[in-house]
């Protein structure tokens, strides 16, 4: 295949990766921190909101770090109608 001039571009690899924080992706991310804070500091409540927390984040951690995309699939996972249901 011949390569047609000034029809590639540069491309940074970061601009196809998932934002992430700590290795979470983002909304994710902000979820189990909020719920965590909700607990430990709203609830009074930080030897159930901080173990909790952690364990969502090694959790969530260990599956992006499996597959960095594997929340928008389930994400369209669940949105998706059940057309096979009897």
């Amino acid at each position: 295949m011949e390569r047609v001039e000034g029809f590639e571009i540069d491309f940074h690899g970061s601009l196809a990766e998932p934002i992430t924080l700590g290795g979470v992706p983002r909304g994710l991310a902000v979820l189990i921190g909020t719920l965590t804070a909700i607990l430990a500091l709203g609830l009074q409540a930080p030897l159930v909101g901080v173990p909790l927390g952690l364990g969502l984040w090694a959790g969530a951690y260990g599956l992006a770090r499996q597959d960095p995309y594997v929340f928008d699939i389930l994400r369209r996972h669940v949105r998706q109608p059940a057309w096979l249901d009897g």
